[in-house]
């Protein structure tokens, strides 16, 4: 059935000329990915909590989160579903980056899946040691930039606030760093998504600034006048962004606080993922790390956090990590801490957007 429909609405993109309109795809990709996890989410709720499948929290944990201990989890899975279906129905399916995408989106998915049922499984906060999660990420990681690299993607890097300059790091150092971002990133959103909304709004956010990017790059007038390279195959990844958009604000209606589910590692190792893929694919890296600088903080916190721990022999540098459960142990409320997050990184990509005009 679900085959059926998805063939009746390609075939309906395809033989209209109407939605040959970029804008008109975007609308329709970002309504229908949002009307999907609406229209679903009640359902997946009682499906999840009729196989039990409830999120299971840390016991050295918050003290006030073990009320959260059973809430539904693995919310990614509806997110991915109606992210992946929005795609197949509005995408133009020959570009070979979006077919990058939808291998990321999936790919990380299932990672995040097996991490999320072993969790359950065994009723413990750990599921797959850090050890094999890495290893699985440098996999799809490498299998991603081979696929890129492939298809003729640009290995130089954008530099911003400078016209027409390019960082050139060869091969070699474009593999490093893309791997380093891919695994880096994925890890990062996953790391935020410990209050609730608090990982998928600035997931939302950060994808609309990146399609304002892509816009720009997809139009050979505006890239023009703004100083900037015209990407003809940048426009597909509009539709993408405009699906993680739109699957993302659906999520948020049953995430918000107190979130009714959760999205597990299924969701957040795959968003975090599909967000700086596209960054790549945008050649957008450097921006993108400046807006998604609150992952690279919850990333910092616990790396500096561990390393500290095992080099001064049990000492802390903050109360708990990632930070966000430091701030809820200096007594800020999780609606302030969740708020403030979201505000940061509104601001961090208002700045971002502002670098347009400065080339």
């Amino acid at each position: 059935m679900i085959l059926e429909f998805l063939d009746f609405f390609i075939t309906i993109n395809h033989n209209f000329a109407v939605l040959n309109y970029l804008t008109t795809r975007v609308s329709l990709t970002l309504i229908s990915s949002l009307l999907i996890v609406l229209f679903f989410g009640k359902f997946f709720i009682n499906q999840i909590n009729s196989l039990q499948f409830g999120q299971i929290i840390r016991k050295d944990g918050i003290d006030a989160h073990h009320k959260k201990s059973g809430t539904p989890t693995m919310g990614g899975i509806l997110i991915i579903f109606a992210f992946v279906l929005s795609v197949a129905i509005w995408s133009d399916l020959s570009n070979q980056y979006v077919w990058v995408v939808l291998f990321t989106a999936i790919s990380f998915a299932i990672l995040g899946f097996v991490d999320d049922y072993l969790k359950i499984k065994y009723k413990s906060s750990d599921g797959l040691s850090s050890k094999k999660k890495f290893l699985w990420q440098a996999i799809l990681g490498s299998i991603i930039i081979f696929l890129l690299i492939k298809s003729g993607l640009d290995i130089n890097y954008l530099v911003p606030f400078v016209k027409d300059y390019y960082l050139e790091l060869g091969l070699i150092g474009f593999v490093a760093i893309s791997l380093f971002l891919i695994i880096g990133f994925s890890n990062g959103v996953n790391l935020a998504d410990g209050l609730d909304g608090l990982a998928i709004m600035p997931v939302v956010i950060i994808a609309s600034g990146l399609a304002l990017f892509a816009y720009i790059s997809s139009n050979i007038n505006f890239s023009a006048h703004l100083n900037m390279e015209y990407m003809a195959y940048s426009s597909e990844m509009l539709i993408i962004l405009a699906a993680l958009i739109g699957s993302g604000l659906g999520f948020l209606w049953f995430n918000a606080y107190p979130a009714e589910m959760f999205m597990g590692d299924v969701g957040s190792l795959s968003l975090g993922a599909i967000l700086i893929v596209v960054a790549i694919i945008l050649r957008q890296e450097i921006i993108f790390i400046f807006m998604g600088f609150i992952f690279v903080v919850e990333t910092l916190s616990v790396i500096i956090q561990v390393g500290y721990f095992k080099y001064s022999g049990g000492k802390r540098v903050f109360l708990m990590a990632p930070i966000h459960h430091h701030f809820e142990k200096k007594g800020l409320s999780e609606p302030k801490i969740i708020i403030r997050g979201w505000l940061i990184t509104i601001a961090l990509v208002l700045i971002a957007l502002a670098t347009i005009k400065i080339r």
